[in-house]
């Protein structure tokens, strides 16, 4: 005597219903390859935004050493033709000579030490644009010969250029130390 299979009354509903004319060994083959093909594809698609991601998080740390370094046009190569510049306490400069004013009066203090370092990178889906935040320190004496010691953080925007370089196309930092009281007039 034959062992007589029993099929599941939802699995023969299911039959019954769409008409998939799968036996129960087909479908969990099917379900099983769909799964990995799926996990697979996931994989794939979350390498794809790591690598960009990562990409991202390489050009800004450079930036930070060419800055660190006091390479003024090494620090201007990572902005893109039409940059934007928010700095604290400052008018928004959206020239080439305004950007390279602002780094050229920060980079000239021999005094200077400035690094930062990104906390947080993400990418967008088109893959063409990318956001990153993070903190910076900043040491400097100041016109009087006083360390001024600064900490804060900073967003810039990036965006992938047609020779799939990272540009960043938006900048802007501030301090998280409580602003100065302004200076009164005698």
């Amino acid at each position: 005597m034959h062992a007589r299979r029993v099929r599941s009354p939802a699995l023969k509903n299911i039959d019954a219903t769409f008409n998939s004319r799968l036996d129960e060994p087909m479908k969990i083959r099917t379900l099983v390859l769909t799964l990995t093909l799926g996990l697979v594809a996931s994989a794939v698609c979350l390498a794809g935004d790591t690598k960009a991601e990562q990409a991202l998080r390489d050009a800004d740390a450079a930036w930070s050493k060419a800055a660190g370094s006091k390479d003024l046009d090494k620090t201007l190569s990572y902005y893109s033709a039409d940059a934007t510049v928010l700095p604290p306490n400052a008018a928004i400069a959206t020239t080439k000579e305004e950007i390279k004013k602002i780094w050229q009066e920060m980079l000239a203090n021999s005094s200077l030490v400035i690094s930062w370092k990104a906390t947080k990178v993400e990418v967008a889906k088109s893959g063409d644009l990318g956001f990153v935040s993070g903190t910076y320190e900043l040491a400097v004496n100041d016109a009087s010969g006083k360390p001024v010691n600064d900490r804060g953080k900073y967003v810039e925007v990036w965006e992938k250029h047609a020779d799939r370089t990272w540009k960043c196309g938006t900048d802007t930092w501030n301090s998280d130390l409580p602003a100065s009281a302004p200076a009164e007039n005698k």
